[in-house]
């Protein structure tokens, strides 16, 4: 089923890349390292002519600039394209286990981003807020205040509360207190209202919805990824609030989820409490549209 998403008359077709601007090439190689890393800044895997694109120095530069910085742990380097590495993004002793989310994820973030037109996010719980490993989207993704490597109030994005959501209630309490500081005049303001919010999330099976708490006028899906120990990781897509019923792309969202979380754990067929499995499409269907009936 193709799921068609309105963003408020964005063209999201698939157009040649920008002629790259001439500029004279910088002197220092801290410049020239500066400006590859911040082409980095609005999205998650570009591939080499992106990066190039975007810095303005020639190709054979960039190529070799990219291959000293994935030497040195500053950039990635997988099939999907180069994207931030865990020095850039502050990950520190969790590089492994990071890369091998972000690996995984791909191809399935590239997928929805193309099937929806929509923004896509995978995020990872860090302290009390939520870490962007990769961002997909095409000109919608400017109009989206993430980053790959920002960071966002937990409580405060769909991908936070979805992992939140199958954290004990007392790890959720040890990492905010009583009142949560707002991003918007819609942000969940106490801990008694999230508690409430993440036991609505369990009981449409994980899938978390967020309604311009974080930015306005943008809402999101998220559903986290889940393995024997709990939450590893969250999926979300971003779209216009105003002009995107949420409920219709949540099944493809949780879809997405499951194949990812499949690919990360392949041998690990989890006996699930009545009430928590993550449901197939149909079903799913009818848990979100029963949830938004009874708001």
């Amino acid at each position: 089923m193709l799921l068609e998403v309105n963003l408020t008359a964005v063209d999201f077709s698939l157009g040649h890349a920008p002629t790259p601007a001439k500029r004279e090439l910088p002197p220092s190689m801290i410049d020239r390292m500066t400006l590859i890393l911040e082409s980095f800044d609005s999205r998650g895997a570009l591939t080499l002519e992106e990066v190039t694109c975007r810095s303005g120095l020639p190709r054979s530069t960039v190529h070799r600039i990219l291959d000293q910085l994935v030497g040195r742990g500053w950039i990635d380097h997988a099939s999907f394209g180069y994207c931030l590495g865990a020095r850039a993004l502050g990950l520190g002793g969790s590089d492994t286990g990071h890369r091998r989310i972000r690996e995984a994820a791909a191809p399935h973030l590239h997928e929805l981003a193309l099937q929806t037109g929509a923004v896509v996010h995978l995020t990872v719980l860090d302290g009390n807020e939520v870490l962007y490993l990769d961002k997909v989207g095409g000109q919608f993704a400017s109009s989206v205040p993430s980053r790959v490597g920002g960071r966002f109030p937990a409580y405060a994005t769909a991908s936070g509360k979805a992992i939140l959501a199958w954290l004990e209630p007392e790890r959720v309490d040890a990492l905010y207190g009583k009142r949560l500081p707002p991003c918007t005049d819609r942000t969940i303001g106490d801990n008694a209202t999230l508690h409430q919010e993440l036991n609505r999330i369990r009981k449409r099976r994980g899938v978390a919805f967020e309604r311009e708490e974080a930015a306005s006028g943008i809402g999101c899906v998220g559903v986290a990824l889940r393995g024997v120990d709990g939450p590893v990781a969250a999926l979300s897509l971003a779209a216009d609030a105003r002009s995107t019923r949420l409920e219709w792309v949540a099944p493809i969202v949780a879809d997405a989820a499951r194949k990812i979380t499949r690919t990360l754990f392949p041998d690990h067929d989890r006996e699930e409490t009545p009430g928590t499995a993550l449901p197939a499409s149909g079903s799913l269907d009818r848990v979100v549209a029963k949830a938004a009936g009874s708001r």
